[in-house]
């Protein structure tokens, strides 16, 4: 086992269909109310311009929405290193690139292009909000969470600085979504500080262990267990249920090819 790295975490987010407000998703991570699944549309994020918003995909708006709603939770301005962590990219855009170029007419539109890219939100959300801190853009197929969380952990150790931690996903349209199935939108997003905040929710040692491991699962009977295999970002869910019911207990999280990280979690 390597050498743990040891962080506070505030302003846990979770976004997609059931989760009404932020206080309806406590409730829901908490074990305190049913998961009932609805039609979801995405918060309007409020750092994009209208004409940001025009062009923004889905993909975008949830990680956005995701990640203004995290810092606002943990007291965090938006000028906050950020760490953006998406398995699909946005695949409904990515879909009609596709289209396009198999069409009689292979021209492709400038603004499908630069929304294309994996970086797509971490662009947006920099541009929204004047950001000029370093962001980096994660893929990491189903342990794309686990990643993501890691490389923000990394990041407050080497930096001693706050970071914002996003990870989302959005269905993928036929015939993509033959093989890769993500049934439901949904983002996770909070903070990361190397020092416990007012807002700090619990106290995080991180661990990379490079073995397999059994992931973690939600409490027996807990309505949100369905949706973390229903969307990659969904592997939050242990870890965000625990802090929210503020149980000390330690998770395994699956990362990158045969490893996973254990993670100790301490309420603060």
């Amino acid at each position: 086992m390597s050498a743990s790295l040891v962080c506070h975490i505030a302003g846990l987010t979770v976004l997609g269909p059931g989760f009404a407000s932020p206080e309806a998703g406590e409730r829901l991570l908490r074990g305190e109310e049913a998961h009932v699944m609805a039609d979801y549309a995405p918060p309007v994020p409020a750092s994009l311009s209208p004409n940001e918003r025009r062009r923004a995909g889905m993909t975008v708006k949830l990680a956005v929405a995701a990640a203004e709603q995290a810092l606002a939770a943990a007291g965090q301005a938006a000028d906050l290193p950020s760490v953006f962590g998406t398995s699909n990219g946005d695949g409904a855009i990515v879909n009609a690139m596709l289209q396009t170029v198999a069409g009689p007419n292979p021209m492709l539109s400038p603004t499908q292009f630069h929304n294309s890219v994996h970086n797509a939100a971490a662009a947006y959300w920099s541009i929204g909000n004047a950001c000029r801190a370093n962001s980096t853009s994660i893929g990491a197929y189903d342990d794309t969470f686990a990643s993501t969380l890691l490389r923000a952990a990394l990041q407050v150790e080497a930096e001693h600085t706050p970071v914002l931690c996003c990870a989302y996903d959005a269905p993928l349209p036929f015939p993509l979504s033959a093989v890769r199935a993500t049934l439901i939108p949904m983002a996770t997003a909070a903070v990361l500080t190397p020092a416990a905040t007012l807002a700090s929710r619990a106290r995080l040692k991180i661990s990379f262990v490079p073995e397999p491991g059994t992931a973690s699962s939600l409490p027996d009977g807990h309505t949100l267990a369905p949706l973390v295999a229903a969307n990659p970002a969904g592997r939050a869910l242990p870890l965000f249920a625990a802090i929210a019911r503020r149980q000390a207990v330690t998770l395994c999280l699956p990362c990158q090819d045969d490893a996973h990280l254990l993670i100790e979690v301490t309420p603060t």
